[in-house]
């Protein structure tokens, strides 16, 4: 079995929980952690550097820093989860369009577990972030899909239709 747990900041922590609690104990599986960067920041950096602030100054570009803080964020992440997991894990780096990325490396996975990134007051599907449901409606593989906190009670079920 191998399963793909995304590391996303704010929810990590959850992913890899509810693999320490739902996977079997007797390492029969094969783990895999992801995080992926977003390059549309550095993206912007780079296009106001060139623009507006650019001129005559090619090697201080803020969006070679911001690429660099990114990775180091990406590893420390993933150093933490890991260490978190407590079981040997293969540790990914990615880069792009993060639910494209995501959905990327399920392919071939038995499970991706994920976590709930929108509204986490109530029940419903405002519970789930762009990224997020795109993953959960484009993954070709079962989802383990987890609250970050606390699951909020029965009664924050909106109202129906009128």
């Amino acid at each position: 079995m191998i399963v793909l747990i995304w590391i996303a900041e704010g929810t990590w922590q959850s992913t890899v929980d509810a693999a320490r609690d739902h996977l079997p104990a007797d390492g029969g599986a094969e783990i895999r952690l992801l995080y992926v960067t977003d390059d549309r920041v550095a993206g912007a950096a780079h296009g106001a550097f060139a623009g507006l602030l650019g001129r005559g100054r090619p090697g201080r570009d803020p969006g070679d820093q911001m690429e660099e803080l990114a990775r180091t964020a990406a590893s420390e992440a993933l150093d933490a989860a890991a260490e978190r997991l407590r079981r040997p894990a293969a540790r990914l780096q990615r880069h792009g369009r993060v639910e494209h990325e995501v959905v990327r490396e399920a392919d071939g996975v038995d499970l991706l577990i994920c976590a709930r990134d929108g509204d986490r007051d109530r029940l419903g599907p405002h519970s789930l972030g762009p990224a997020a449901r795109f993953v959960v409606d484009h993954a070709p593989c079962a989802v383990l899909l987890v609250w970050p906190e606390t699951v909020p009670g029965i009664e924050s079920l909106p109202p129906p239709p009128p």
